[in-house]
């Protein structure tokens, strides 16, 4: 279905594509012949400035990447938000979509005029970890390296300010959600 690896040569544009995907640690590792496999499920999406594209706790439906503009990433505390970060071109968010089953962590609203994105859909990315399972290895590894970065960062950021969250409690409501399924 998905099976473009016997192919030799790409399109000038198809390589252009291919080093703007590998910007990304979830693509980084991907040979040619792999990222070719999702070049038929991105899909341009424009968002106008403080349009969200989702919200926590929504389903993670899609994969995205930044072709132009700025999207701010928050969380919502009680009536306000912190921001968390703001990504530019080539930034990839919603990367837990290569997860079945998984919820936003936070919120995404375009922060510039105009923001363009390509989305690709879970069912894609899923289909695609089916028929190649070299493909989800790779991504896979991608998204666990990234996350513990993630994680290390927040364990400093912690020790850093001590008492403004309760880490033990994180940590026991991730074991008590793995529990319950």
């Amino acid at each position: 279905m998905f099976r473009f690896f016997d192919r030799k040569s790409y399109s000038p544009r198809e390589k252009v594509m291919f080093r703007f995907l590998r910007r990304s640690d979830l693509f980084h590792d991907l040979t040619d012949d792999e990222l070719a496999t999702f070049i038929p499920h991105l899909h341009p999406r424009r968002y106008l400035q403080n349009e969200a594209i989702f919200f926590r706790g929504d389903p993670s439906q899609a994969l995205y990447i930044i072709k132009s503009g700025e999207v701010k990433l928050n969380l919502d505390v009680e009536d306000s938000f912190e921001e968390l970060i703001t990504l530019t071109r080539g930034d990839t968010f919603g990367d837990n979509a290569i997860l079945e089953g998984a919820r936003r962590n936070f919120n995404a609203i375009a922060a510039s005029e105009v923001c363009e994105l390509w989305v690709l859909a879970q069912v894609n990315i899923l289909e695609i970890f089916e028929e190649e399972p070299q493909i989800k290895a790779k991504m896979a590894l991608a998204f666990a390296a990234y996350y513990d970065r993630y994680v290390r960062h927040i364990v400093k950021a912690y020790r850093n300010n001590f008492g403004f969250f309760n880490l033990g409690e994180a940590y026991l409501s991730a074991k008590r959600e793995k529990n319950k399924n």
